[in-house]
């Protein structure tokens, strides 16, 4: 919990060990105001006790380890009962971490307990040596990234978050053994050859040469056996270690588990209606109000979140007025509701901005809309800023917001904007930003997916992006999981070996899978409407697709689409971020004129040339190559050429992505997009946020033609 009070205990004090008539500690790592406390007012019963420990210690204590300790207490909402043996246990670990006692474990308590005690690093962080942390970085790197986990985002950790964590692996440990070793675990133990935990290089690749197990479970179709003699296989096998590693010296089965569960089995859906139900959110109703924006009251209530509206304080909108006088009004109702998110919008801004400037709040938070006092965003705090570019009450530009934002703990904020597209030929803005009131929200689920976003432990970010696929239709999403969202992966189904060749174009057979999943992918249909309507859906599905053939340039694929994808997964790693196939992947079309399609299949270099491209001379979303994310677009928008004399047929790219990390696209972009963070910049650009059909690349290695589809 983000806020929260003390539980007293039968000797009277704190279960931290502080008076109860005494102010709570305030955490070095920036804890909330009331930081020791574990137990919430809204679980306590009239018959609930604390555990009392068996030791034979005074209540509120406990012996571990040759040392006498404070322990949490566990409140039951069904009585009294005893601690369950793994209860005891947690709190056991916890206490042993909190080194100062005062009910809540920083980073570094977190790290010096792995550092220096052998027990905890072996029950947080099995198959890891805790005493090399400071000599080893990938074992640093996964104390970091377990401490993240346990976190949820924040920069402390109360006991309810780490006996959660702690419950909740324990239970997946025990229905992995109730239902059967996975098949990732099974293939990670044959690779595992000495057993420590990890995966290293050499033995992903003696597995690859000598378990024929692991080698159909790594590389599709086999085709290793010449590995050592053929660089493609080597570079094949070398490039799948690395993504499943993001580039580092070891796979634990962690990362192993997620990126076969991702490549092999599609992304699976980041929002789920069970787990919305389980969250609670707190809106300060002034600017965000039922009456003032039903819609909006009405799209989160239908999502299904648990919710609370501040009513008790008035509207904030006039000038000199006490905003922090209400905002402690508003901390004692967060006490009383314990949120796992604080909402607000418009005027509204101003108490959440208040609320996490004193300390009083530093949980998730969502703003709709800038509020001008909201200059600086707290460190440690996930922080979702929606804002559009027509706002006619809190005007602000691009660049303001973005610097904002970047005043954030990186990773943990997000800018989720709307601005108007160029001009079209006509005059007209092929989209347009929101108004204060803020229309994109109320579509594509977007405002519950920004709500999901601020709470993910990912980053809301790159939540954000996952759910991009689910605008996509179940058929496409099945066939993009099927044809794979690497190169690699298009390379397993290629019929020539690599080198030069003079022919490209491999037939792919009418009645293959491979055929039919080509097919679903260019004739599939958005979930809902699409921005771009120019002709009727009935037309689209009267198309027939005559052929379909492979491109097989092994020179772009090795030269150009390879390696920039690489350097995307490195500049991800260094920004803290997991590069994700089918995330920072993506399918989408492109259309051109005969001469052009030609030129770009078989140029052995790179085919696209972003930066002398653009739509049909307008510069829609700044200066690059334009790809649809449905193939009606292109089709419907005359972007393929003239049809063929012969039978009316025209011909189709359909390419793979690597877009990595986008940004809004602005007709001002000429090539260099924004800063995500110095000196990293965002990858590629779109059309939406919340929804993109169009993307735009600024990097010829970005898109690699896979597929010609032609269609009549």
């Amino acid at each position: 919990s983000h806020r929260s009070v003390m539980q007293p205990s039968p000797s009277g004090t704190s279960s931290s060990g502080v008076s109860k008539d005494s102010a709570a500690p305030t955490h070095s790592s920036g804890s909330p105001k009331i930081a020791g406390a574990v137990c919430s007012p809204t679980l306590t019963h009239s018959h609930s006790q604390p555990c009392m420990n068996t030791s034979g210690g005074p209540s509120g204590s406990l012996q571990v380890m040759g040392r006498r300790v404070s322990t949490p207490c566990i409140v039951s909402t069904r009585g009294p009962q005893a601690c369950s043996e793994e209860d005891e246990e947690i709190r056991k670990i916890f206490a042993v971490i909190d080194t100062d006692q005062n009910g809540v474990v920083s980073r570094l308590e977190f790290v010096n307990a792995i550092l220096g005690d052998a027990a905890v690093a072996a029950y947080m962080l099995p198959g890891i040596d805790g005493g090399s942390l400071m000599d080893d970085e990938y074992n640093y790197d996964v104390a970091d990234e377990a401490f993240d986990a346990v976190a949820n985002g924040r920069q402390w950790v109360t006991f309810r978050d780490f006996q959660g964590y702690v419950k909740k692996r324990n239970a997946e440990a025990r229905m992995e053994k109730v239902s059967g070793t996975s098949k990732e675990r099974m293939i990670f133990d044959l690779i595992d050859a000495d057993g420590n935990g990890c995966i290293s290089k050499l033995e992903f690749v003696r597995a690859v040469l000598q378990n024929p197990a692991a080698e159909q479970f790594l590389v599709p179709g086999g085709g290793s056996s010449q590995l050592m003699s053929n660089e493609l296989s080597f570079d094949k096998v070398n490039a799948i270690f690395d993504a499943i590693s993001c580039g580092r010296k070891r796979i634990d089965f962690h990362a192993f588990q997620r990126y076969f569960r991702q490549t092999s089995a599609g992304q699976v859906s980041p929002s789920s209606a069970s787990s919305r139900q389980a969250k609670r959110i707190f809106i300060v109703a002034p600017g965000f109000g039922r009456e003032t924006h039903p819609k909006q009251a009405q799209m989160l209530e239908q999502a299904g979140f648990q919710m609370h509206w501040c009513t008790s304080v008035p509207s904030p909108d006039s000038p000199n007025f006490p905003v922090g006088q209400y905002s402690r009004q508003i901390g004692a109702e967060l006490d009383q509701f314990q949120p796992d998110l604080v909402a607000c919008a418009s005027v509204g801004g101003a108490y959440v901005a208040d609320l996490l400037h004193s300390g009083l709040w530093r949980g998730p938070t969502l703003f709709i809309n800038a509020h001008p006092s909201f200059r600086r965003l707290p460190q440690g705090v996930p922080v979702v800023l929606a804002h559009g570019s027509n706002d006619e009450l809190f005007g602000t530009t691009r660049a303001c917001l973005e610097e904002l934002v970047a005043t954030g703990t990186p990773n943990m904020c997000f800018l989720y904007q709307t601005a108007n597209s160029g001009k079209l030929s006509s005059g007209h803005f092929s989209r347009v930003g929101d108004r204060h009131v803020m229309e994109s929200l109320l579509q594509h689920d977007c405002l519950p997916r920004l709500v999901d976003a601020a709470l993910n432990p990912d980053g809301p970010e790159l939540h954000m992006q996952r759910t991009w696929r689910e605008r996509l239709s179940e058929t496409r999403s099945e066939a993009e999981s099927w044809l794979g969202s690497t190169t690699i992966s298009l390379r397993r189904r290629w019929s020539s070996q690599g080198g030069f060749v003079q022919n490209y174009l491999a037939e792919v057979p009418q009645g293959s899978e491979e055929f039919q999943r080509v097919v679903d992918v260019f004739k599939a249909a958005p979930r809902e409407p699409p921005a771009y309507i120019l002709a009727p859906q009935e037309l689209w599905d009267a198309r027939r697709v005559l052929r379909v053939q492979r491109i097989e340039n092994s020179l772009q694929e090795e030269c150009s689409a390879r390696p920039y994808c690489a350097s995307i997964q490195h500049s991800l790693a260094k920004q803290g971020v997991s590069f994700e196939p089918g995330t920072h992947t993506v399918w989408a079309f492109h259309g051109a004129e005969a001469s052009a399609v030609e030129s770009i299949i078989s140029n052995p270099v790179a085919g696209f040339q972003p930066l002398a491209s653009g739509t049909r001379g307008a510069s829609l979303w700044g200066s690059g190559t334009y790809f649809a994310r449905d193939a009606k677009y292109v089709a419907d928008g005359g972007f393929c050429g003239e049809p063929s004399p012969a039978d009316g047929s025209r011909r189709m790219l359909m390419c793979l992505l690597s877009v990595g990390i986008p940004c809004l696209g602005d007709p001002q972009h000429k090539g260099v997009l924004p800063f995500r963070q110095k000196p990293h910049r965002y990858n590629s650009s779109v059309d939406s946020l919340a929804n993109p059909e169009i993307y735009v690349i600024q990097h010829p290695g970005a898109a690699l033609p896979a597929y010609m589809i032609t269609f009549a």
